[in-house]
């Protein structure tokens, strides 16, 4: 089980930080993504960040607003997001790559065995 947990309405140039909290399984041994999906849109990738190495990956729409970190004590991957901007408005998800994968593929939604519900987070003035 994965449940999100941080998102909001915030204003243009804003930040928030999502959170991801895992349950029942051992989330250090999956690699993260995080997706996006904006009413009437295809779910969109957004980061990844793998397992022991923590290599991160982010799309070109956030590469230097959006930050993908984790902490396996907590078993909590989050993502930070700076300098929000309208198009980043949608419902954010994140997922757990099968086991013993990693980020290569991360814009392959049938890569991850796990799906949180998600959060919404609304740019807006």
């Amino acid at each position: 089980l994965l449940v999100e947990s941080g998102g909001g309405l915030v204003q243009p140039g804003g930040s928030l930080t999502l959170s991801c909290v895992a349950s029942g399984f051992n989330m250090e041994d999956h690699a993260i993504g995080w997706f996006r999906q904006a009413p009437g849109q295809e779910r969109e990738p957004v980061s990844c960040i793998s397992t022991f190495i923590t290599t991160t990956t982010h799309s070109d729409s956030v590469k230097g607003r959006f930050t993908i970190s984790r902490d396996n004590a907590k078993n909590t991957v989050y993502l930070q997001m700076n300098s929000l901007k309208l198009e980043d408005t949608a419902v954010y998800f994140c997922a757990a790559v099968t086991l013993g994968g990693d980020c290569t593929y991360y814009y392959r939604p049938y890569e991850y065995v796990y799906w949180g519900q998600g959060t919404q987070v609304t740019v807006s003035s």
